[in-house]
């Protein structure tokens, strides 16, 4: 399987290093644009491969491409870093599509958003509220940076599903973002800051300006 998808990406355009292992993919993806990850590899598996990436602070964008089709696996592969998330068997117009909108996900326009006293540095990945840095994941990064880049305005479920899950995301899966809106607005409204993510039933949510204190 590396094989022809090393053969079927390069004939797309792309260059592609091949690991026979988790461990040797952990080793190679620092200096690559994206890591396309199976689960169950050998010496060390998928899932502890992005962890030891997340935890060492390297933010490639990883595709889960594996056989490993539960609702808990998916969860778990994005709870853990993972971007996407691609069963097999698979499309080879999708997971290039996949590809390529991960490509664009990572490429930065504007290094810094801010709104009101959230600053979120694109280049860096990472943000603040006033001058207290935020700790979070790689997906509540992306949450925040998708209704940053909406601030003010509502941002429906359904959007929020695409930008920070992509595609693979069905709208059955929408708990999910009920979760992780949680996460976010807890690590925002830390050390007793005013409320700023709000939630409109049935709408989505909108990042406000911070008025009073809740």
């Amino acid at each position: 399987m590396a094989g022809l998808l090393k053969q079927a990406l390069t004939e797309s355009g792309f260059q592609v290093t091949v690991a026979p292992d988790g461990r040797e993919g952990y080793r190679l993806a620092q200096g690559h644009d994206v890591a396309i990850v199976d689960v169950m590899m050998p010496v060390m598996d998928g899932f502890k491969m992005v962890r030891n990436l997340r935890r060492d602070g390297e933010r490639i964008p990883v595709l889960f491409l594996t056989a490993r089709d539960t609702p808990e696996d998916l969860v778990t592969g994005l709870a853990l870093g993972g971007d996407d998330y691609l069963v097999k068997p698979f499309r080879l117009g999708e997971l290039l599509a996949r590809i390529r909108s991960l490509l664009r996900r990572a490429s930065i326009r504007s290094p810094l958003l801010r709104h009101g006293d959230v600053t979120l540095d694109q280049l860096a990945r990472v943000a603040y509220r006033g001058e207290k840095r935020l700790s979070l994941s790689s997906t509540e990064y992306r949450l925040l940076q998708t209704l940053m880049l909406k601030a003010g305005q509502v941002v429906s479920k359904a959007e929020v599903l695409q930008s920070v899950w992509g595609d693979g995301m069905a709208t059955h899966d929408e708990n999910v973002v009920e979760v992780y809106v949680h996460y976010l607005r807890t690590k925002l409204e830390a050390f007793e800051q005013s409320r700023i993510l709000v939630t409109l039933k049935g709408k989505g949510y909108v990042l406000e300006p911070a008025a009073e204190p809740h």
